[in-house]
């Protein structure tokens, strides 16, 4: 595959790699889907292999299930999931299954957070590009850094 069919959103966050991971694994509620919809709940049992599940409401009351499996897991710097399958190893079938990698890199006195998503083909990532990936990913990174930014040192701690 020569070509990464990748989207990626990044930002600068005003908060240390291992405080944006604390509010990426434990304050997603508050962050995870752009505003004015809502995260009830998430899931994430982080080991290679165990769940990524996200249920997004609209304001409306419509409910989207995302079901996945983290991939990988480094602490502090680097989280891998995927909607392809779910617990298990259970394939899930879609057109529109992507690897999702979000980055935490140290830069000057914060966080380079990066998302990426890895699409199959070039169809698949035009058609999350064109359901808003840029503004909605955008959204939801521009709200993580305001958790980030806001969280105690205490909070932030391991």
């Amino acid at each position: 595959m020569s070509d990464l069919y990748e989207l990626s959103i990044s930002r600068f966050i005003k908060a240390s790699p291992e405080t944006v991971w604390r509010a990426w694994t434990r304050h997603a509620t508050e962050w995870f889907t752009p505003r004015p919809w809502s995260t009830v709940s998430v899931d994430h049992d982080l080991r290679p292999g165990g769940r990524a599940d996200v249920v997004m409401q609209s304001p409306e009351g419509e409910r989207h299930e995302y079901r996945g499996v983290v991939l990988e897991v480094e602490p502090g710097r680097r989280l891998v999931t995927t909607g392809a399958f779910t617990e298990g190893w259970i394939p899930q079938p879609g057109e529109m299954n992507f690897v999702r990698i979000d980055t935490f890199e140290p830069e000057g006195d914060g966080t380079r957070y990066t998302a990426r998503a890895r699409h199959w083909d070039e169809k698949a990532m035009q058609t999350h590009r064109d359901m808003g990936f840029e503004p909605g990913w955008g959204a939801a990174a521009d709200q993580l850094a305001q958790v980030a930014e806001t969280l105690s040192p205490q909070e932030s701690a391991p």
